[in-house]
């Protein structure tokens, strides 16, 4: 089992609670974090979400930001400057659709979460822009030891 600074399982999901977890989803949900697809700008039920809290991946409920990571970057989706731990967010060389950038996806279930550009506000500099479907709202993380929610995403809209 590996394990994050901040005490979470990363193991991969087994085959069944990655199927059961996959057949919660919603079409659109499934298209972007199964098949690295893209929400429309400014579309996203999370976008103008102001609440204090944590935003989860929505296959697996991993924590991946905080609240207070969170800015307004006018793209249209939701933007963070920091992991709520680096160890939760991997990132993939992209070089797809005539452009390369740096996808961002679950460390634990490998979903789908966005991309990553250098042009982002202090300390770190870095913008992380997510789908607001490749993400849950909740207002206090899950513990550690706790596994993935099978339940629909929730969130401000």
């Amino acid at each position: 089992m590996s394990r994050s600074a901040s005490g979470y399982d990363l193991s991969p999901l087994s085959a069944d609670t990655r199927a059961a977890a996959e057949a919660t989803l919603t079409p659109e949900e499934r298209r972007v974090i199964l098949h690295q697809g893209t929400e429309r700008p400014f579309c996203g039920g999370l976008l103008k979400n102001k609440e204090a809290g944590v935003y989860v991946c929505r296959l697996c409920s991993l924590p991946l930001f905080q609240s207070a990571a969170k800015f307004e970057s006018g793209t249209g989706w939701p933007s963070f400057n920091t992991p709520f731990d680096p160890a939760h967010v991997a990132e993939i060389h992209d070089d797809s659709h005539g452009m390369v950038r740096t996808e961002i996806r679950c460390a634990r279930c490998d979903g789908h979460l966005g991309h990553v550009f250098p042009d982002g506000p202090a300390p770190t500099g870095l913008r992380y822009c997510l789908n607001s479907v490749s993400l849950a709202f909740a207002s206090e993380p899950p513990p550690p030891g706790a596994g993935p929610s099978l339940a629909p995403a929730t969130g401000a809209a």
